[in-house]
């Protein structure tokens, strides 16, 4: 018969088929080149037959793979030796239909029965999976919630990372702390720290801005500009900024109804919550906190 491959090595090795199993693309498959092996003929002859009667091969019972498949298949499941089996080219996979239809191009005894070998597998490998898929989507979950879990804390450590560098860099000791009703000198004194320590930029928001708080503000570092962004009800007059500008330049009062609560931003990388305005400074009982750096962007995008 023209299109049939004749097998001329009738007692074939015992192989373990369940080995030759692949999954790629989702499928079942096995590689041209294992099949060959199972019938005992060459590689390229199993090919060939193919392609003389590849209108019973469509691409769900056949394909090559492509370039990715076939660097990732022959770093994993290629052996030392198997450049002497022709690998210069991607192979050819067949899926159980693919495998099923190579008999009707084989002819040999030994092909009936290896082909019967290999779909007693495929049909074993079925009923394996549908009998365990419950399990399989439990173990798939767990691994999913682990990968989370993993990323959750890579993300996390990347934050402390990243706000410890920051405190180094500023000489940051705390990163919140509370004041309490009386410890003025020392509210007013640590939040003077924070001033001084900018190199670019100071972003002040905060409700209730008055000639106290410009005094803070002249601690600041030669060449700082000041950003405020405060109520339109503020008592900061115009001709006290240009009295400020002219001794601590670069001041720039910006009004605002969009914020409540009280934020000081350092060079555009350290953003504090604040309790309390900056004129009230220990007068009252307060708190304050390092927040996540992202959030600038969003504040300013908001004011």
């Amino acid at each position: 018969m023209e299109n049939e491959i004749v097998i001329h090595n009738e007692n074939q090795p015992q192989i373990d088929i369940e080995s030759k199993i692949l999954v790629i693309r989702g499928q079942h498959v096995m590689i041209d080149r294992d099949l060959a092996e199972l019938y005992g003929v060459e590689t390229k002859v199993l090919n060939q037959a193919v392609k003389r009667n590849i209108e019973r091969f469509p691409e769900d019972f056949c394909f090559q793979l492509n370039k990715t498949e076939f660097e990732i298949w022959r770093s994993q499941f290629v052996t030392s030796n198997s450049d002497k089996k022709g690998l210069r080219r991607p192979p050819y996979v067949f899926t159980e239909q693919g495998v099923a239809m190579l008999s009707s191009v084989l002819r040999s005894k030994n092909a009936v029965e290896i082909n019967i070998r290999i779909m007693r597998v495929f049909v074993a490998l079925r009923r394996f999976l549908k009998t365990n898929a419950q399990v399989f989507q439990r173990l798939d979950f767990i691994e999913k919630r682990q990968i989370d879990t993993e990323l959750h804390l890579l993300e996390s450590d990347r934050k402390i990372d990243e706000l410890f560098d920051k405190m180094d860099r500023y000489k940051i000791e705390d990163k919140q702390g509370i004041f309490f009703q009386g410890q003025i000198f020392d509210a007013y004194a640590k939040f003077e720290s924070f001033i001084a320590e900018a190199e670019n930029e100071i972003v002040l928001i905060d409700n209730y801005v008055d000639l106290t708080v410009l005094e803070r503000l002249a601690k600041k570092k030669d060449a700082v500009k000041v950003t405020i962004f405060t109520c339109p009800k503020t008592k900061i007059t115009s001709l006290d900024i240009q009295k400020f500008n002219e001794q601590y330049p670069l001041l720039e009062l910006n009004h605002t109804e969009k914020i409540h609560d009280r934020f000081l931003i350092i060079d555009n990388k350290i953003l504090y919550h604040i309790g309390a305005s900056l004129k009230d400074l220990g007068k009252k009982c307060f708190g304050f906190e390092i927040m996540d750096s992202s959030w600038i962007q969003e504040i300013m995008r908001n004011l």
